[in-house]
């Protein structure tokens, strides 16, 4: 049985003060939510924060990037073993933003992925099509080559270390939010194509929905077969909404755990 995640990505947002703030409220609530795995993703400069407040909690933490290179003349970049010291966990791979704000590649983003997985980061690779290629009917195809990209770099059996999470561009801080049917759809495509190389990989490897997630909609999205968590943006800044999020998601794994 896969067990639900709920990521919050926090961006480039929050303070030292608002990190406190909402670090300590999620601690504190956290207690209920040891039968879902619960991840933040601060800003870089906010992981030593992430670090004092969330050792040994049931709140883990990750990075929201990171550089393939070990060390050397990369001014400005965080390598994996610099996020292992931090204690981080996970690290976020391919976040749409990252691809269309920062040109990307899927080579770039495929040895991101490899770098993560060699310094035991757990990846959580963001796959995901935009409005026009989804309209042109291309959704499967980009999936399919986004996807495929990693596999051929680091083999199927990375994804026994690794979360993929399902962001349909159009619906990211749009307000727009794919129905549970698209979700599921796109999930069960993403679930296919792994299975076409490992049927057992593909029955356990985690596939989050990040798309406007809120309170108000994380349920029915939990509700669907292959949506195994989510990953929250704007929701997850604020510590009720978040938190809400997390308790739809204990209550869908207490469903299928009875």
């Amino acid at each position: 049985m896969r067990k639900l995640m709920v990521a919050g990505n926090w961006k480039m947002h929050g303070s030292r003060q608002t990190t406190q703030s909402l670090l300590e409220s999620l601690k504190q609530s956290a207690a209920p939510l040891t039968h879902i795995d619960v991840v933040v993703f601060p800003s870089f400069i906010y992981l030593p924060q992430a670090q004092t407040l969330l050792t040994n909690s049931a709140i883990a933490y990750g990075a929201q990037n990171l550089y393939p290179g070990n060390a050397g003349a990369f001014t400005g970049e965080i390598a994996a073993s610099m996020l292992v010291d931090l204690g981080c966990r996970y690290v976020l791979i391919g976040h749409s933003e990252r691809r269309a704000l920062f040109s990307e590649t899927l080579t770039l983003i495929a040895e991101k992925f490899q770098a993560a997985l060699a310094a035991s980061l757990i990846p959580v690779l963001c796959i995901g099509e935009t409005l026009a290629e989804r309209e042109a009917g291309q959704m499967e195809a980009v999936l399919k080559k986004q996807l495929d990209s990693i596999i051929e770099k680091a083999g199927i059996s990375s994804f026994e270390r690794a979360v993929i999470a399902y962001e349909p561009v159009w619906a990211i801080g749009t307000g727009k939010t794919a129905t549970p049917e698209q979700a599921q759809q796109a999930h069960a495509y993403i679930r296919q194509l792994l299975s076409g190389a490992d049927a057992n990989i593909a029955k356990t490897t985690r596939i989050l929905y990040g798309g406007s997630v809120k309170a108000d909609n994380a349920a029915g999205l939990f509700a669907m077969p292959d949506i195994d968590g989510a990953l929250v943006g704007g929701a997850s800044l604020e510590a009720t909404s978040f938190l809400a999020i997390c308790q739809a998601a204990v209550v869908r794994q207490e469903m299928v755990r009875a």
